[in-house]
């Protein structure tokens, strides 16, 4: 899950990222298929840095076995490039998505179904990394494609609305941001019901637009929701879970609801600390947020400390 920033420094996520979750193109039993599917059953599970491996080595025969251009190569291109965007690696990410999208646009043609799971990766790559004029294009390019392909309430375009509208909350637009969450809020709820762990995310960002227009009693309501679905299907050390924990807390925040916020901050750290890793981008976000807290109840000597840990987090995985 990405961060997004906002004026209460609270660290929304934008939705997950598309992994190729159909069927391989190779057969499923050989070697390289069956470590697809161990990776995929781990990346489910949040444990990235156990998928990685997997991910490495079935594209690696899959490269040997039909060429580095053939159209076998862009799902593992995709997979290891998200496996390595969920890990905070930006720039080892970004030429894997453009490989994919290239040997894709050449197989497939440039209005073919299958682009737009890379389009939106590689955008919200862009959006994470603040690119916001380059991720753009390519959100929308992606959704133009699904609405072509697959109608305008087909589940999967929800992933693409999602992170356009982080990029336009990550950018205080947020009139422009609201209908998308909202949009793809009511796709989901239709197609999968009120608790698909997927619709998270887009409470969380609805949630965000909500807190900027002063709702917050509507804000803490998906906050809550968004919690408890996450919760009850992820466990309570997943990655999205943790990022629930700080939303909630950047809300108690801005509220002035100053303990409940440390203790849920707090929580979010230990979360992400055991999911992702002591270095990942999303906790240097949640470690700012906890600083600005103490700040602003004084407590300068606990923001500083919380601080330095953020920035050193950020110097390390800040893109060349």
């Amino acid at each position: 899950m990405r961060a997004l920033k906002a004026s209460i420094c609270a660290a929304i996520a934008a939705l997950a990222l598309s992994l190729s979750f159909g069927a391989p193109s190779h057969a499923e039993h050989d070697e390289a298929g069956t470590l697809t599917l161990q990776m995929k059953q781990l990346y489910r599970a949040g444990k990235y840095t156990e998928a990685l491996p997997l991910a490495q080595k079935s594209l690696t025969l899959r490269e040997k076995e039909f060429g580095p251009d053939d159209a076998a190569l862009a799902m593992p291109l995709n997979d290891l490039g998200t496996i390595h965007y969920n890990l905070g690696q930006y720039a080892v990410a970004e030429p894997l998505y453009k490989r994919a999208l290239a040997i894709r646009e050449r197989t497939l043609g440039p209005d073919h179904p299958e682009l737009a799971m890379v389009l939106n990766n590689l955008g919200d790559l862009y959006r994470a990394e603040q690119r916001y004029a380059e991720a753009e294009p390519l959100l929308k390019r992606s959704i133009a494609i699904s609405e072509k392909s697959l109608g305008p309430n087909d589940p999967s375009i929800v992933l693409a609305l999602s992170n356009l509208g982080a990029v336009y909350s990550n950018q205080g637009r947020y009139d422009r941001a609201e209908p998308l969450f909202k949009r793809g809020l009511a796709v989901l709820e239709k197609a999968r019901g009120p608790d698909d762990p997927e619709a998270t995310v887009l409470m969380s960002n609805l949630a965000d637009a909500y807190i900027h227009r002063r709702r917050y009693a509507e804000a803490e309501r998906l906050l809550k929701r968004a919690m408890a679905v996450t919760e009850k299907a992820f466990g309570p050390d997943h990655p999205d879970v943790a990022q629930a924990l700080n939303n909630l807390a950047a809300l108690y925040g801005r509220q002035g609801r100053n303990a409940e916020a440390e203790r849920l901050y707090k929580r979010s750290v230990a979360a992400m600390e055991k999911s992702l890793g002591p270095d990942h981008p999303d906790l240097a976000y949640v470690l700012q947020n906890l600083a600005a807290l103490y700040k602003d109840q004084g407590r300068y000597a606990d923001a500083q400390q919380v601080l330095k840990r953020s920035m050193a987090i950020r110097a390390k995985t800040r893109p060349i």
